[in-house]
């Protein structure tokens, strides 16, 4: 049995199915761990890479074995699939992680911190805080045209339409009504309350602080930017972090002649939304500037339509998201690669 270099794990809630192998591809480990005997079995492996895919849980756990001393890489299910053999089960899903995890071109997750997840978390809750309000103004709504009373969609209006058609409705009704106006009150506060804090954490950090220098990124788009991608030091370039969100055209392209589509809509659907309301106000505020951006938007606004401008506005704000974060470490080698492209008198010089 050859020393364990390389680990695919096939996370669950309760039972984990692991599939190990060494330097040479032969199998050293295949076997069914529980939640309780995971931690003890990867503290008991020797240093090596560990490949999960992207679920619940998986970045807690690629900490867990981060601090064991084990390189972990995150996979996308999709590109997990096409090398899993044969049918379908945690086995195999093992496998094929461990197969997709040693590939040189596979695209990672980058692992995040628990102070990411805990930034996350804020934005979650108060987006679902948004569509419960919704929900609910929409719900006044419907009632107020069971008695006749049709109103815009306008939240403004719905509010005072609900405060004003109470007094005349049944006492049932109007019971209804007012308990749907306090569940709405209390929703408002709330949201309220998550936008403070959000607002209060992003003034606090730096690499918030310059994506909101963009135009069409906010509070929300910037925080929960960082908080999703970190350092964006995953992605060569801007394009590749709009590919990533899904605002770039799916292809269906052969034999030399490129056929686009529509957007993929791939990545997180959240921060791809709060990206295209953003290019909503720049598409709106370019009618008042003269700058190159606008005139470009205003253009293919006339041309395209508005829809398709918008997010084509949303598909170039990550390049100018990529030149705002601090640029990606470089390792020594590439250092030395490059000092030795250098003339000699200015390697003497350095």
């Amino acid at each position: 049995m050859g020393k364990i270099t390389t680990v695919g794990i096939d996370l669950a809630k309760n039972v984990f199915s692991v599939h190990a192998i060494d330097e040479a591809g032969a199998i050293v480990l295949r076997r069914t761990l529980t939640r309780a005997q995971l931690p003890a079995a990867v503290a008991q492996w020797p240093a090596c890479v560990i490949g999960i895919e992207a679920c619940s849980g998986a970045h807690d756990w690629a900490r867990r074995f981060r601090h064991f001393g084990h390189t972990v890489r995150i996979m996308a299910p999709r590109f997990v699939a096409p090398y899993r053999k044969s049918g379908k089960n945690d086995g195999n899903d093992a496998e094929a992680i461990c197969e997709a995890v040693q590939r040189p071109n596979m695209r990672f997750v980058p692992v995040k911190s628990v102070e990411q997840q805990a930034v996350l978390a804020l934005h979650r809750v108060r987006h679902g805080f948004v569509e419960e309000r919704t929900a609910t103004i929409n719900r006044i709504r419907g009632l107020l045209a069971e008695f006749g009373v049709v109103r815009a969609h306008d939240a403004r209006h719905v509010r005072h339409a609900a405060t004003a058609a109470a007094e005349a409705l049944p006492v049932l009704a109007r019971r209804c009504i007012d308990d749907l106006r306090d569940h709405l009150r209390d929703l408002d506060e709330r949201i309220a309350a998550y936008d403070k804090e959000l607002d209060r954490l992003a003034r606090g950090d730096e690499a918030v602080v310059r994506l909101m220098g963009i135009a069409g990124v906010g509070t929300l788009t910037a925080s929960a930017t960082v908080a999703s991608v970190g350092a964006a030091h995953e992605f060569a370039n801007g394009r590749q972090f709009a590919a990533w969100l899904g605002l770039t055209p799916k292809q269906w392209s052969t034999g030399g002649k490129s056929r686009l589509g529509h957007i993929t809509k791939r990545g997180d659907p959240y921060l791809r939304n709060l990206l295209v309301m953003g290019a909503r106000a720049v598409l709106q505020m370019a009618t008042r500037r003269n700058d190159k951006m606008s005139r470009w938007a205003l253009a293919l606004k006339e041309r395209r339509g508005y829809h398709r401008a918008a997010v084509a506005i949303a598909g170039r704000m990550p390049a100018s998201c990529g030149r705002c974060w601090p640029a990606k470490p470089r390792s020594r080698r590439l250092e030395a690669r490059n000092d030795r492209q250098l003339p000699w008198r200015l390697r003497i010089a350095r």
